[in-house]
């Protein structure tokens, strides 16, 4: 099925769709440097996108509606993010109905808009998510909205998500099946080359130093025992939310040490030196490092050999600002699912078949198949 990005940036929810079964005809995207990155990893994998347009959504042309059967895109999320001012007068906000304008001129069979998880939960937008979910019905679209945590879906990350879904015809998505194990932050760096090696070496340079007044919790890898807001990374876990600052000193912080013999983490060393009441160190030891370009991607579930464009801070803010490919995998395949299940399914010679939409004049791929 065809598939028009908005808002794509460098591909992470393109990617999962692809995985599903998708094709991307059309993309936009208004950074540069995520446009390079869409271009090339779509031919790296052997899947180039017809049309990539950077720039505004609001100054483009869109594509032709008949080659539309799905829109997806997951417009800014900084006036709605917690980790923003959560201002409902940031005129970047404005843009989830400009999603709705070009699910409205395209009229396909399904749209997906991804969030961050405050729009989908937080009281504060609880009139907006209504008036967003009334537009999806005021269009045709039997339209549900999603909170899910990418760490359930094949992701070794706790990152919690929206997803508006609205399928027209009547039928309703389904909650997508978590995956039995959650991955951890160290099985999902083994598959990387070792830290410094080609493949393995966009390292952060940021000073790691301790906080003179640092705040305490009970876990040594909460608080805030660093200078900046780079916290470590607990490698028995799914990493916490990655953010799209990292590239400084919000950048996660790695035990080499740990990583690489399994020892305790120097942090809990320290943590529990501060909790018996000994006084901030100085210094940290030299086993102490910030979270590659790399490791980052791979904990953001893309897969190894993907090239990021842009300087070092670029890189590290597409990845934190994408849609994790295997959660939106997940999230395709249930659309698709759905889809089908709405569908009549035709049988030829040879066993193959496929599933025929209500609106079956938008298809020709029966020509094709023969």
């Amino acid at each position: 099925m065809n598939l028009v990005s908005l808002y794509s940036g460098c591909g992470g929810l393109d990617l999962g769709f692809h995985a599903a079964g998708f094709r991307t005809i059309w993309a936009n995207e208004i950074s540069p440097d995520a446009c390079e990155t869409l271009r090339s990893e779509f031919w790296r994998i052997g899947a180039p996108i017809r049309q990539i347009e950077c720039g505004d959504i609001r100054e483009m042309g869109l594509p032709d509606p008949e080659n539309a059967d799905i829109v997806i895109g997951g417009p800014p999320c900084q006036g709605f993010s917690v980790a923003g001012r959560m201002d409902p007068n940031d005129p970047r906000s404005r843009h989830v109905w400009e999603f709705f304008r070009v699910v409205k001129e395209l009229q396909p069979r399904a749209f997906v808009m991804e969030n961050v998880k405050a729009l989908g939960a937080n009281t504060r937008w609880k009139s907006t998510r209504k008036a967003l979910i009334q537009r999806g019905e005021e269009l045709g679209y039997s339209t549900r909205l999603l909170l899910l945590n990418a760490a359930d879906y094949g992701v070794p990350q706790l990152r919690e998500r929206m997803f508006l879904v609205g399928i027209r015809g009547g039928c309703v998505m389904p909650t997508p099946t978590p995956t039995e194990q959650r991955i951890s932050v160290r099985d999902a760096l083994r598959d990387l080359p070792p830290y410094g090696h080609p493949g393995n070496a966009s390292s952060c340079g940021a000073i790691i130093t301790p906080a003179r007044n640092p705040v305490m919790r009970k876990s040594p890898f909460a608080g805030m025992l660093f200078n900046g807001q780079g916290r470590p990374i607990d490698l028995e876990q799914p990493a916490p939310t990655l953010p799209a600052s990292m590239g400084g000193n919000r950048t996660p912080i790695i035990d080499q040490e740990s990583l690489e013999t399994g020892t305790e983490p120097w942090i809990a060393q320290y943590h529990r030196h501060l909790i018996a009441g000994g006084a901030p160190y100085s210094k940290v030891p030299p086993r102490l490092r910030r979270l590659t370009v790399e490791e980052a991607a791979a904990l953001q579930g893309f897969s190894p050999g993907m090239k990021f464009s842009g300087s070092q801070c670029a890189k590290f803010r597409q990845i934190g600002n994408s849609v994790p490919p295997p959660l939106a995998k997940a999230v395709a395949e249930t659309i698709l699912s759905t889809l089908k299940s709405e569908g009549t399914r035709i049988e030829w010679q040879g066993g193959q078949s496929v599933y025929v939409l209500e609106e079956a004049a938008k298809y020709d791929f029966l020509n094709e198949a023969h």
